[in-house]
């Protein structure tokens, strides 16, 4: 698998990804270092934690990474959800964020599939 197959199976855009961080392997390099990003575990942290100004910053942060890594379908759903905290006056919408659990679960196994044929 090459990281432009990771990329169709995501439905990301490798050719943005590759505009974003000047080459192909910049951006294989980047998307390995993706998982061990701490933004979702922060955002459920703050979550759990009723804590609303943590967990925009959290899911800001992943939206602005997904977005540099041009992962499409990731960047779409944290940005509903950023948006959706942004006034900071209520928690994380539980469909939102179910949302951006399923589409970071599907981020994460696919790249570390990925990882593994590297």
């Amino acid at each position: 698998m090459t990281v432009q197959d990771l990329y169709n199976n995501l439905q990301g855009d490798f050719q943005e990804a590759c505009k974003r961080l000047l080459n192909e392997k910049m951006v294989t390099n980047f998307v390995l270092k993706f998982p061990t990003d701490p933004s979702m575990k922060q955002l459920r942290d703050a979550v759990a934690a009723y804590d609303i100004e943590s967990s925009f910053r959290a899911i800001h942060t992943l939206k602005s990474v997904s977005g540099v890594l041009s992962l499409t379908q990731l960047y779409k759903v944290a940005w509903d959800l950023t948006e959706q905290l942004r006034p900071r006056l209520y928690q994380a919408d539980p469909a939102l964020l179910e949302l951006v659990e399923k589409e970071y679960a599907r981020t994460i196994k696919a790249i570390n599939e990925f990882a593994e044929n590297q």
